[in-house]
């Protein structure tokens, strides 16, 4: 069993982040290798850092063989 990784995210109505502004939202993968994963997460995490309302988290889906 192995596992692949998502990176989501996007532009949000405000700092509380609940909720996602609509046509904003960013799905990045799959990924096989947690690392690669990462990266993306850090290139869209920090390719503008003046947008505080911008926000990305990797998520993990199982593969069920």
């Amino acid at each position: 069993m192995g596992q692949r990784y998502w990176v989501i995210g996007g532009h949000y109505s405000d700092c509380r982040f609940k909720e996602i502004e609509p046509g904003t939202e960013i799905v990045h993968g799959p990924y096989s290798d947690e690392i690669k994963a990462r990266m993306e997460w850090q290139r869209l995490t920090f390719t503008d850092r003046r947008d505080a309302t911008e926000r990305y988290s990797i998520c993990v889906e199982p593969v069920i063989q």
